[in-house]
């Protein structure tokens, strides 16, 4: 599993990421045993980054993440969290949280202060009983974008100083917000949602041409889109950015799937090679919840795309010309 570095920092990530959205019960319930043998698998495959927030879940896939990796040696792995949403204990009176199938035991409350930002790594320090973050995330910060870029990136760099943390930056699926940030901070990486790959490359605009410039990497997240390019074939009912995926984008799922096809790839494989084709994504970050679809990804990271994939993508009008790709023998 080869690693790339963020930024100009020390901080280093394996160019697949675990991504802990499900294990916080995204879309399903999902239980303690499934959640650790889908972590074993991924660490046994050669995973050594592994990235959370306290949203997924209510804090519990920090939980579940910290019990894997509390037993490893800590130079060995490389860990993220976000910040923007502190936990607020409340009685969940038998109802379940609205984003994830777990208990409503607290309450999530915006806050980019300086103040809510350390009380939000502490809380994270103790649920996954770590002493550091080697990155730190302004989470979802869409609609709260002037309090992040006001009071959250001073305290995220405040703590990067500190040597609390080794990178900062913001996790995010709006292009235009993460530029501004990009051009107006000192951020290391942004983990850009869904918004670079086989189906959206809008973030040729503007926003990767900022972090080549200004030497920030990017960690690809979402880059099945929420489901849709995660088999071989989408069904009708696949997600798109978390919703039923619309009928034009359901059948430009199946146009690039026919192209993968023609030379003995999958759409997944292809889904999760074509970011890092661009120098400045140093990563993708992939949630998983079993161990097989760990095993299953894993596989798929590790295949050989042929140039000649790239090279008709492009020439059936489904990929940006701007979009990097290798030459075609």
């Amino acid at each position: 599993m080869r690693t790339r570095r963020l930024g100009r920092t020390d901080v280093e990530v394996t160019q697949l990421g675990f991504g802990g959205g499900p294990l916080g019960g995204l879309f399903a319930p999902l239980d303690d045993a499934t959640a650790a043998q889908a972590l074993d698998a991924a660490w046994d495959s050669g995973i050594r980054y592994f990235d959370t927030s306290p949203h997924y879940g209510l804090g519990q896939s920090e939980r579940r993440i910290g019990e894997l990796l509390r037993a490893k040696p800590r130079e060995q792995f490389t860990l993220s969290t976000k910040v923007g949403r502190v936990l607020v204990p409340q009685d969940p009176a038998g109802r379940m949280d609205e984003d994830f199938a777990v208990p409503a035991t607290h309450r999530r409350v915006w806050d980019f202060t300086r103040d809510g930002i350390r009380r939000s790594v502490e809380d994270s320090v103790a649920r996954i009983g770590v002493e550091r973050f080697d990155a730190l995330y302004l989470h979802d910060a869409e609609e709260h974008f002037e309090d992040a870029l006001r009071d959250g990136y001073p305290a995220l760099a405040e703590l990067r100083a500190e040597g609390v943390v080794g990178a900062i930056g913001a996790g995010m699926y709006d292009p235009q917000k993460l530029t501004r940030l990009v051009r107006e901070t000192d951020v290391d990486v942004v983990m850009l949602s869904g918004r670079y790959t086989l189906l959206d490359q809008s973030a040729l605009d503007e926003l990767l041409p900022a972090c080549a410039e200004r030497g920030v990497s990017i960690l690809a997240a979402s880059i099945f889109n929420s489901g849709l390019l995660a088999t071989d074939r989408p069904s009708s009912g696949a997600r798109f950015d978390y919703v039923p995926a619309p009928p034009e984008m359901l059948r430009r799922a199946h146009r690039i799937a026919d192209v993968c096809e023609a030379h003995g790839v999958t759409l997944p494989q292809a889904a999760m090679a074509f970011p890092l084709l661009h120098p400045v994504v140093a990563g993708i970050v992939v949630g998983m919840r079993t161990a097989d679809e760990v095993r299953r990804n894993v596989a798929g990271f590790g295949a050989t795309i042929p140039p000649q994939v790239w090279s008709d993508l492009r020439a059936e009008g489904l990929l940006d010309e701007r979009a990097p790709i290798p030459a075609a023998p």
